[in-house]
């Protein structure tokens, strides 16, 4: 099958009035209009202050299709793709993530609430580079509406789907870090439904994402631990930009890795003989898990829409990312940052435990993140680091994952960035730091 040239990871991104221009995002939405040819589609932003520009391009433009628009304001990802699948219509969302904040993005939302897959992509692709768009006459454009129920669906979605009650008698003391994005009012509104005590940082929208970058990395949250760590708090929460992802802090002040967070709810959401998904890029602890549960775990390329896909062809219930993004799929087939954050409560509502003592019994492995730019094809990169390791065990369902004596590193180009992104890990930290900082070293002296 062809590869998508425009579409990365999720969605198409780039910087607002450079790669990003008006045209370019009618074009896009055109062709998204033509594509799905649907009697409605609806459309959602984050907090980013081009999110307008984009929103009002794409919304005029898939109405120039005869397709009607309703307009769901600044929402989750995760919440327009809940509407989407109540509703049985597709979506499209303004959203860049994580990325920083002169970046913006469109991502296309199927009728059943799941990010489209890659042959949908090189099919609204081919229509963009074509230009075979659907042009209705003037009376049978499509109408522009709006709708301000998503949100109060979207929570009750959620709260059905774990033990309310049991949350709501602990009464939890939680710091939550909104980080300016879109979750700054349904993840609060959220928590106060579940009867906690809610301190929130950084709950209001600001697209220059002011107060921390977008990602939810420990460097970045600094305030965030500084609470956990003077005030009495049972957990800590923070989200990335469009709130499809969740990381925590612990009791003690400690951030809680993604892969150990996602590992933890998977013991505790597995019986016997279930299906688990995640990509090759998640630590070791996961396959143990599933091991110890006698659960079967499938190992994807990275990105949430290729997790989710494989959740629904295997049925599975629970899958992830190492990243902090969870797929619940007895919500919904999608990366969820409220959904995630209510797993993790109820969690703590039923064991009776500390996220602290929970985590003690998750096998312990030291990951490692890092990056380089790409300055060259990946295909050239991807060759010679097979000639160059050819002797050792490896692994190409995404990028190349290379097993040493104690552990693996895995190298793979970003979808969303011109960076390659490096993977290392081992239950020696230092074992762990000498793999990346050596293919590091490598991929920089190419």
């Amino acid at each position: 099958m062809k590869t998508p040239q425009l579409f990365g990871t999720n969605g198409i991104r780039g910087v607002p009035n450079d790669y990003l221009t008006t045209e370019f995002s009618m074009a896009i939405g055109k062709a998204i209009g033509t594509f799905f040819n649907a009697r409605k589609i609806a459309i959602a932003r984050d907090t980013r202050i081009s999110g307008d520009m984009i929103l009002l391009s794409v919304a005029s433009a898939v109405l120039s299709t005869g397709t009607d628009t309703v307009y769901l304001d600044i929402l989750p990802t995760p919440a327009l793709q809940y509407y989407c699948k109540n509703h049985k219509i597709p979506g499209i969302m303004i959203t860049a993530s994580h990325n920083p904040p002169q970046y913006n993005g469109i991502k296309a939302i199927d009728s059943d609430g799941t990010e489209i897959d890659e042959e949908k992509e090189v099919e609204i692709e081919n229509l963009i580079f074509s230009k075979k768009f659907k042009n209705v006459p003037w009376n049978e454009i499509g109408q522009y509406s709006s709708d301000n129920t998503v949100i109060d669906e979207y929570i009750n979605g959620i709260m059905n789907a774990v033990n309310t009650g049991k949350i709501k008698e602990k009464k939890f003391s939680v710091a939550i870090d909104a980080g300016n994005g879109a979750s700054y009012f349904t993840s609060p509104l959220l928590l106060s439904k579940f009867n906690c005590h809610v301190v929130s940082l950084n709950s209001n929208p600001d697209g220059k994402f002011s107060s921390r970058d977008s990602e939810p990395k420990p460097e970045n949250l600094s305030d965030l631990i500084n609470i956990m760590k003077t005030k009495k708090f049972d957990i800590g929460i923070a989200h990335d930009g469009d709130a499809d992802r969740c990381v925590f802090i612990d009791e003690n002040g400690n951030f809680i890795d993604g892969d150990k967070s996602l590992a933890l709810i998977v013991k505790y959401s597995i019986n016997k003989n279930d299906n688990v998904v995640t990509p090759v890029s998640s630590s070791d602890a996961l396959k143990e898990i599933c091991n110890e549960k006698n659960a079967n775990l499938i190992l994807t390329k990275v990105g949430a829409p290729i997790v989710a896909r494989a959740m629904i062809n295997n049925r599975a219930i629970i899958g992830g990312e190492e990243n902090g993004g969870i797929v619940y799929g007895k919500h919904q087939y999608c990366r969820d940052g409220a959904m995630t954050l209510s797993l993790m409560l109820n969690l703590l509502a039923n064991e009776n435990k500390k996220l602290s003592e929970l985590l003690k019994d998750i096998p312990d492995y030291k990951m490692i993140k890092s990056s380089v730019e790409r300055k060259r094809e990946w295909n050239e990169i991807y060759n010679d680091l097979i000639e160059k390791y050819k002797n050792k065990k490896m692994d190409f369902t995404d990028g190349v994952k290379i097993y040493d004596d104690n552990g693996w590193t895995l190298i793979r180009p970003s979808g969303t960035e011109k960076i390659i992104r490096i993977f290392s890990e081992s239950k020696s930290m230092d074992d762990a730091a000498e793999y990346n900082r050596g293919y590091s070293d490598y991929l920089k002296s190419l």
